[in-house]
């Protein structure tokens, strides 16, 4: 991301498993992947997420990479993060047993609105399930959407 000292980089993507270790699945599936910034750490964690939801994840990267192109990347949290800013983000998504839920920041202010509530009145969610057929049109605009508003800070 732009912005960020090399050093701070080079600090946040190490890691002290060995190269061929495969990542822990905490609860539900998600896997445990070491804060770190840039594409390969989300890749490394969508290749770690089990069975089904690996495709899911693909699917949905591939979608918000090239709905927002240049769009920096994360994985804070054992979650992937999507955003435009530095250290602001708009989309994540994240295992849970029997789905991939997906999280929009500010999903309040898109329209219309995705699906699942949140206790935080701005964040909405999408949970995507086995056998669901994502509408890749509406997930598309929703990315867009959500881009162009102001990123969360995590």
């Amino acid at each position: 991301m732009a912005g960020k000292t090399p050093r701070k980089a080079a600090a946040a993507t190490r890691s002290k498993a060995p190269v061929d270790a495969k990542p822990a699945l905490l609860s539900g599936g998600n896997p445990q992947i070491a804060k770190a910034y840039g594409d390969a750490p989300v890749q490394a964690y969508i290749a770690a997420m089990p069975d089904w939801k690996s495709g899911v994840g693909r699917r949905l990267d591939a979608l918000i990479t090239r709905a927002v192109p240049g769009v920096g990347k994360a994985v804070k949290y054992n979650t992937p993060l999507y955003g435009i800013e530095e250290e602001r983000w708009f989309i994540s998504f994240h295992c849970f047993t029997k789905y991939v839920k997906v999280a929009f920041f500010r999903g309040a202010s898109l329209s219309p609105v995705p699906p699942g509530t949140s206790k935080h009145k701005d964040v909405r969610y999408l949970d995507i399930h086995e056998d669901d057929a994502l509408d890749e049109a509406q997930f598309t605009d929703w990315v867009k959407q959500a881009s162009r508003l102001p990123g969360e800070r995590l």
